[in-house]
């Protein structure tokens, strides 16, 4: 009996963790909501396949997020600030098509993954876009942290 109980102590604190850090080391974990009306013009691209729109309100974010419909009522946001440096005046990313960039270093993110795509071959960690939870109901696409 004792075997038993000392075995599930032991698994017990190896599933114990104290690592409490940031999703990213260069972002804040920022909480919000915001709800994109697919009714109003400047949200209704995302009523297409593939298609992808920058949402730059206040309080979204760090510096705003970008979400593209990936098919099938299905949305995936990111954070609009380049998850590789800290936020400056450089770091807000910009849209083309599907793909965003940050023009400090002219990384390149994948919409559809949150992917990295020309990752530098030096050894060093590189991070993905940083993920906001996102939900679809009727006409309307809830964004969240």
């Amino acid at each position: 009996m004792k075997g038993v109980f000392g075995i599930l102590v032991f698994f017990f604190l190896m599933g114990c963790d104290n690592n409490s850090t940031n999703r990213n080391p260069y972002l804040q974990e920022v909480s919000f909501r915001f709800d994109l009306n697919l009714n109003l013009p400047l949200y209704s691209p995302l009523t297409n396949t593939g298609s992808a729109v920058y949402v730059g309100n206040a309080g979204v974010g760090t510096r705003g997020a970008f979400v593209i419909n990936t098919g099938f009522n299905s949305f995936m946001a990111w954070e609009a600030s380049c998850p590789n440096h800290a936020p400056n005046d450089c770091s807000t990313m910009s849209l083309d098509g599907q793909v965003v960039s940050c023009s400090c270093e002219g990384y390149e993110y994948n919409l559809f993954t949150g992917q990295l795509m020309n990752k530098p071959e030096d050894g060093k960690t590189y991070h993905d876009l940083l993920f906001y939870r996102s939900t679809f109901s009727g006409n309307t696409v809830v964004i969240s942290n």
